[in-house]
């Protein structure tokens, strides 16, 4: 079953009797059509009301057609109304006939006139005996009291409005004389139409709210998006990080060898001139031995040179060169951490940059510029994507829209809920306004403040190189770089409004922690032309996604 007939049975069990009756025949609608003036009745009925006058107008409101309108079957409406019947068809047991005697049939309908209930056969009178063809007929129903005054038993087709209830004829010259009185048809023709409105409204409501759903599972939608690329930027992120890990033990461990490999030659070297030394010491120890044996002559003309001490090294001082090895290490182990940070730092924030952008450009929307909203010193390109101050003043219409005083002009589209984002050229240019603003901002007066309090959340450029973000109170913005793009992003239930430097993948400002109550519209000032040295127009562009 599609919506519509979901709609129509919902509707129908909200429905009573009387609002889905014909004011004609009084009962439930059959084949309902509905006239110019809005009011619905069975198509035979008002068709047989026609027919039988010179004019057509309708029987409820009694306003007149020129001409005989061509009446269509209002297909919805049969459709509430033919659940209805069989619903409450259900909810109803028989109404048997007053005139039957023994095996009481079935009645069809009830005579307001005649306080009774007949079968189909016992009906037949009222078709064509004069006196009982004026007889009010209704559906046959078991309360039939209810519809019959219980003062003069006579049918109740009136309604007093100054009592609120029905009345018959006779009671309009007793009781309720100069009451404002009614046809019944007419006042339960009026609170249908007022029902029907609150219907409408109700439906509207409906929809409103199942638009609303629509927002709120595509944003979970985007939200589970944005997060399955968040994890794999992060994935990569640190895959990135432990390949540089990776790198710099590799490097580290081969610094500490080769470290490690010039303390042991050092040792090796010494080693061998203190083993060389030990072989000279023992040679001349060798000699003293054998002389200790020899003639006294003989030792007496060698002893001079027996006395000269060999050629040793001092080494008291000398040590490993272990600490200067650890310094070097150190100094090593510093340069590499300090490379690796570098290394660590550039790749993560370029994948952070790369990871808010692509985020962020999700939810980029097509703006175009309101020519409606443009300051007659403004002149827009044919496709609305760019806008430049001319510096005369164009003969335009003061419509309500129009900003008046300032050189503004606003997004054609307004957002009350979600996110949005857009980005727009500012190359060339010395000065530029660029945010959002709410709908109710000040268009026709001289503008003393622009910051949040009076709707205005921007950021702008002045004197060439002047950035600030017009908050409460001013700030200025230092940029590194002069941005040639600027891109606007909006998170209508955080209040949130950022702008970043697209080149540069950077963040350059953000309004936080606003409350948001009005429709936002993307905003826009060329600012002055400056005698040509800010004619560069702004230019909306199309956001390119990053890969």
């Amino acid at each position: 079953m599609d919506k519509s007939h979901e709609l129509g049975h919902e509707s129908s069990s909200l429905l009573t009797e009387e609002q889905l009756q014909c004011s004609i025949c009084l009962e439930v609608l059959t084949d309902p059509v509905t006239t110019p003036c809005g009011h619905s009745f069975c198509n035979n009925c008002i068709t047989q009301s026609w027919n039988k006058s010179q004019h057509y107008c309708c029987p409820l409101c009694k306003e007149k057609c020129t001409k005989r309108p061509e009446l269509k079957i209002n297909i919805t409406l049969r459709e509430v109304a033919d659940h209805f019947k069989k619903k409450h068809a259900l909810d109803q047991s028989e109404v048997l006939c007053d005139i039957c005697t023994g095996v009481k049939q079935k009645a069809i309908k009830s005579c307001l006139d005649c306080g009774v209930n007949f079968c189909s056969s016992h009906l037949e009178p009222h078709n064509y005996v004069p006196k009982y063809k004026k007889h009010k007929l209704i559906k046959a129903v078991k309360n039939l009291e209810k519809y019959i005054c219980e003062k003069h038993e006579k049918p109740l087709e009136l309604f007093c409005r100054d009592d609120q209830k029905c009345v018959c004829q006779f009671c309009t010259e007793t009781d309720h004389k100069n009451h404002n009185v009614i046809p019944l048809e007419e006042e339960s023709g009026e609170r249908k139409s007022q029902l029907g409105k609150k219907q409408t409204e109700l439906q509207q409501m409906i929809q409103k709210r199942l638009k609303k759903i629509q927002e709120i599972n595509h944003s979970v939608e985007l939200s589970k998006r944005s997060t399955e690329k968040d994890k794999s930027d992060c994935v990569d992120v640190f895959t990135a990080l432990i390949r540089s890990i990776e790198r710099t033990q590799d490097e580290l461990l081969k610094v500490m060898g080769e470290k490690q490999k010039a303390v042991e030659k050092q040792a090796e070297g010494l080693i061998k001139e203190l083993e060389q030394e030990i072989d000279e010491l023992k040679r001349r120890n060798t000699e003293l031995e054998q002389l200790s044996h020899t003639d006294n002559h003989h030792l007496l003309q060698i002893y001079p040179s027996l006395c000269i001490a060999p050629h040793t090294k001092n080494w008291t001082e000398i040590r490993i060169n272990t600490e200067l090895s650890l310094d070097a290490l150190r100094t090593a182990l510093s340069q590499l951490q300090k490379s690796l940070n570098d290394k660590l730092n550039g790749t993560l924030n370029d994948k952070l940059k790369e990871t808010e952008l692509k985020r962020i450009q999700q939810y980029a929307v097509d703006v175009t510029l309101d020519p409606d909203t443009a300051s007659p010193y403004l002149i827009q390109s044919a496709d609305g994507k760019q806008v430049t101050n001319g510096d005369t003043k164009q003969n335009l219409p003061d419509t309500p829209k129009r900003f008046t005083y300032h050189g503004i002009i606003l997004g054609n589209q307004g957002f009350s809920s979600g996110r949005f984002y857009y980005e727009v050229q500012v190359s060339g240019k010395t000065e530029w306004d660029l945010g959002v603003v709410r709908e109710s901002v000040n268009r026709k007066g001289k503008i003393e403040v622009v910051n949040p309090q009076e709707g205005f959340w921007a950021m702008v450029l002045r004197k060439g190189n002047k950035y600030m973000a017009r908050d409460d109170p001013c700030i200025s913005l230092s940029l590194r770089e002069k941005p040639q793009k600027v891109g606007v992003f909006v998170d209508y239930e955080e209040g949130l409004v950022s702008f970043y430097a697209v080149e540069t993948r950077s963040h350059i400002y953000s309004f936080t922690g606003q409350s948001f109550t009005e429709k936002l519209y993307p905003y826009f000032s060329p600012c002055l032309n400056d005698g040509g040295k800010n004619s560069a127009p702004l230019i909306i562009s199309p956001v390119i996604k990053t890969e």
